[in-house]
């Protein structure tokens, strides 16, 4: 007996017709992020190891989470965990002109334990705006997530932001925080102590109740922050109350890379009854691109988790599952000949068209129809080929009639183009 293989651990296989709504999914966003300005970017999947060692030696990302190997030239690679770097690496590489406004879809991979909305190997949907320092960039970006939640019909959500201000803003206040850490490190979950000295701001966004309960009276980044940066962020709170996007400052807001700067922000579902909540997050990386081999340039934007959005979505009752991806299935019970040509005639014309096979019976050939979900069948036996005729029947009403052979595609749409009218569509 031959062995059977599963998906790995923590990976998942989508299958028609969930695959649909994924689709979908991607063409909402596509479709709010090209109104916005941004072109689609395409990158390799794994990456030089040191791409990725640029989001902080102290985060688990790097130390934990990364499936890295040698290849077999001894190059040491990393399947790409999160998008921002490689899109940055891909600008340095090519520089083309900014501002560079692009997005992506892509599988990320990290080796945690899998949870609801987040596997080992999961994706995410990303924006990116590099070249431009603007604090309005930081509003656009987070509109453009906005636009998305909309897009999709989701209304239970927070957004909440906070600014992490300048990489000098940064290294003063984690001072003052690994200080103040220090004469409560005991308090502390133990699986925060260790990150006191080496990656202080972690802590803060820990989700522990012993570390939160310790954190609430942490010192906060806007008391160290220089003039520069507190315009900026004031800049970012004006643009979102001029557009309307409701919002909050939650002070302990910081991120998990090391490379984000100014203005950091999450969307959370409030319709998630999970502390993994947080369906679109990003921010501000300005120091990104020259770490990377670039010349000092800006750059901000997020990502968002496709498999966390949907939970979101089923969560609100929105963004349901098509119940058809077919218009037509063509029912041929002489020799396919007819089912072959008559299903070409009908994608042609823009329908989207399925048929039976192998010679199958006509009972056979209806079970199939109807479990399509297809709206209309063209049937074709014997008395039909002899006739040069076709019966158009619309499954739902369980209506037909019998029509000239070379009136088939036209009567398929005016059957359509009604149940249309009569759906209100």
């Amino acid at each position: 007996m031959s062995e059977s293989f599963r998906a790995p651990i923590g990976t998942q296989d989508v299958l028609p017709p969930a695959s649909t709504r994924w689709e979908r999914m991607v063409a909402a966003f596509a479709g709010v992020a090209e109104r916005f300005g941004y072109g689609f970017v395409h990158g390799p999947l794994f990456e030089d190891l040191g791409v990725f060692q640029r989001l902080g030696v102290g985060t688990d990302v790097v130390r934990k989470e990364m499936y890295d190997f040698h290849d077999k030239g001894d190059r040491h690679l990393a399947l790409r965990p999160e998008a921002t770097a490689s899109v940055v690496r891909a600008y340095v590489q090519h520089r083309p002109p900014t501002p560079w406004k692009v997005w992506c879809v892509t599988p990320v991979f990290r080796y945690e334990r899998p949870q609801a909305g987040r596997l080992r190997q999961h994706h995410q949907l990303d924006v990116e705006v590099i070249g431009a320092a603007d604090p309005d960039v930081d509003v656009e970006v987070i509109a453009l997530g906005a636009a998305y939640l909309d897009a999709l019909g989701l209304r239970r959500w927070r957004l909440i932001v906070n600014t992490l201000g300048t990489p000098a803003d940064r290294v003063t206040y984690g001072d003052a925080l690994t200080a103040w850490l220090r004469g409560r490190a005991g308090d502390l979950a133990p699986e925060d102590r260790e990150k006191v000295d080496t990656h202080p701001l972690r802590v803060l966004d820990s989700k522990r109740p012993a570390t939160q309960a310790v954190i609430s009276d942490a010192p906060r980044i806007a008391d160290v922050l220089d003039d520069a940066s507190r315009r900026h962020f004031e800049r970012v709170q004006d643009g979102l109350r001029s557009l309307g996007i409701p919002f909050e400052v939650e002070p302990g807001l910081v991120r998990g890379l090391d490379y984000y700067t100014h203005s950091v922000f999450e969307f959370q579902s409030e319709a998630l009854e999970t502390a993994q909540s947080t369906i679109i997050a990003g921010g501000r990386y300005d120091g990104l691109v020259e770490q990377l081999g670039g010349p000092p340039t800006p750059g901000t934007g997020f990502g968002s988790g496709i498999e966390r959005m949907l939970l979101a979505c089923d969560a609100e009752g929105v963004f349901a599952a098509p119940g058809s991806s077919l218009d037509v299935f063509v029912v041929d019970t002489t020799d396919g000949r007819a089912a072959r040509d008559v299903a070409a005639e009908l994608r042609a014309a823009g329908f989207r068209t399925d048929r039976a096979f192998d010679r199958r019976s006509m009972k056979a050939q209806m079970k199939a129809a109807g479990r399509s979900g297809a709206h209309v069948a063209v049937i074709m036996g014997e008395r039909e080929a002899a006739e040069g005729t076709a019966t158009v029947r619309d499954l739902s009403r369980s209506e037909q009639e019998v029509v000239g052979r070379d009136q088939v595609v036209d009567v398929v749409r005016k059957v359509l183009a009604a149940r249309a009218e009569a759906a209100g569509t």
